[in-house]
């Protein structure tokens, strides 16, 4: 351990290591149960006693950093980043602490030591092209908790970071993929509730310190999406997410968030501003114990979704990505259909996640 690293006491320090060993996605800490890891997306309870109320604060409390334990305390819940050094690497987590029928609790996501490779992650490197090309406007990642959406803003984001050339905001939280320092582009990442209040507040001062690209961890408040949709207005590329299951399901909550007396003003800035919806979904992969599958429903604005967005048209849209096809749109269904064609995923698995299963037979 590095003298200013938190203290990381044995065996959380061990079951840490056992999940990046084990390409764990999670660790779950939780009173009456073992220790858990998530691995591709399967919960395996370790080999290990039940956890006990007396025996997690000792094992916890010392490796969340002062300011978090004192927002722990007063408001039973904390999130931050946790960096330890882990069989002499460098190692994050993002660490969610909780309380539970009054007994502390807490959930470690495995942060990758880089930020990975589209192939890596099976995005399409012509639809990260795309959407990285786009010099202004409103980038929407959606999907499940889960879904790989941190990780396909950090793939996005570097891309334009590695590029040159763009100076990059993000307001995150907690702050996970850390972005390389390179020459000719500038990233500053703030971490709300340490280097700024709100994600609000994070995108209205970031404003003034001359962005090309902002990066806002998730679009939660009216405050925020309003502040986001006015940026993208005004010649900045904004990314970010919502915890959506579809493309239309992104616009709905997006505007939703809006009291109805403004929607209508809303649906005309969003039709106007929104680039593109992609919605990411992690499959099992047909190999047991292998890394999920991506795959994805991709959405591009043109005159008929904005026509859609703008009057509120949102159950035409699934048939506007069907028929978009030759503009790099893609639906569910047909992403689905490739993974399974491609061997990548078992059929049972496919059925499940399309909405009609007699496309999975067709060839073409």
């Amino acid at each position: 351990m590095k003298p200013d690293e938190p203290n990381c006491p044995e065996p959380l320090r061990q079951w840490l290591t056992l999940a990046v060993n084990r390409e764990a996605s999670d660790l779950h800490l939780v009173v009456g149960h073992p220790p858990v890891l998530r691995v591709h997306g399967v919960l395996h309870p370790l080999d290990e006693p039940a956890l006990t109320a007396d025996r997690l604060p000792p094992l916890l409390l010392p490796a969340c950093p002062p300011p978090y334990a004192e927002r722990f305390q007063d408001e039973k819940n904390s999130d931050f980043a946790l960096a330890v050094t882990l069989q002499g690497q460098p190692q994050r987590f993002r660490a969610n602490y909780f309380f539970t029928g009054q007994q502390m609790g807490a959930c470690f996501r495995v942060i990758p030591s880089q930020i990975p490779d589209f192939t890596w992650a099976g995005f399409p490197e012509e639809l990260a092209e795309r959407m990285s090309s786009f010099r202004n406007g409103l980038i929407l990642i959606t999907g499940v908790v889960g879904s790989g959406k941190t990780t396909t803003l950090a793939m996005l984001v570097n891309k334009l970071n590695l590029a040159g050339g763009y100076r990059i905001i993000t307001i995150e939280e907690p702050i996970e993929y850390l972005f390389p320092r390179v020459p000719r582009s500038i990233v500053t990442q703030r971490e709300v509730g340490v280097d700024v209040s709100t994600f609000a507040d994070g995108l209205k001062y970031g404003l003034r310190q001359d962005p090309d690209v902002m990066l806002v961890g998730e679009i939660r408040d009216r405050e925020t999406a309003q502040i986001a949709l006015s940026a993208a207005e005004t010649g900045h590329l904004v990314l970010s997410t919502l915890h959506t299951r579809d493309a239309k399901g992104a616009i709905s909550r997006f505007v939703d968030l809006f009291p109805q007396t403004v929607q209508h003003e809303i649906r005309a800035q969003l039709a106007m501003g929104l680039r593109s919806v992609v919605s990411q979904h992690l499959l099992p992969s047909a190999e047991p114990g292998t890394k999920r599958q991506l795959a994805l429903e991709v959405m591009f604005n043109n005159s008929p979704i904005a026509s859609a967005i703008r009057f509120s048209k949102l159950e035409s849209i699934d048939n506007c990505i069907l028929t978009g096809r030759a503009a790099g749109m893609i639906t569910l269904d047909e992403s689905v259909r490739r993974l399974l064609l491609a061997n990548k995923i078992k059929r049972q698995t496919a059925e499940h996640f399309v909405s009609d299963v007699s496309l999975l037979d067709r060839r073409h």
